[in-house]
């Protein structure tokens, strides 16, 4: 089984990168990316139940990291959102949570953070249906 992982990142190298470690180091299928709030939105209203893990920086080309946060709708309850972002504080760590983000993690000093939670996150899947959509993207780096 694969983690359905959407990744909205506007920086290119960022982006590539971390799809590249997450695909080889874990269970993770990335099935699209957005660098902007309007663009993930778009994807999440087209594929409510196709994503596993929903991975969202803060800063973003076109919106806000936070405000897409505030109006993803979780169509499964093991649907996770995660923060990935270099502007994480003790303020965003808490504001997060109160958003119900599921992790938080900082770009600089968490890669490896974030690919661990990952890899767990594949060892609770066990067999379910659901979707894998093919791989799409709006608006991509």
């Amino acid at each position: 089984m694969q983690l359905a992982v959407f990744v909205v990142e506007d920086n290119a190298d960022i982006h590539e990168n971390l799809v590249g470690a997450l695909e080889e180091l874990t269970c993770v299928k990335v099935v699209g990316g957005s660098v902007s709030e309007d663009g993930a939105m778009a994807w999440v209203a087209q594929n409510p139940t196709g994503w596993d893990m929903l991975i969202v920086d803060l800063f973003l080309k076109g919106g806000s990291g936070i405000r897409l946060v505030q109006r993803v709708q979780r169509a499964r309850a093991e649907q996770k959102v995660i923060v990935f972002s270099n502007y994480v504080n003790a303020g965003v760590r808490k504001r997060c949570a109160q958003l119900g983000v599921d992790a938080v993690f900082d770009k600089s000093t968490e890669i490896d953070a974030l690919v661990d939670y990952c890899a767990h996150q594949c060892t609770l899947l066990g067999p379910r249906a659901a979707l894998t959509p093919e791989r799409t993207t709006g608006d991509s780096p």
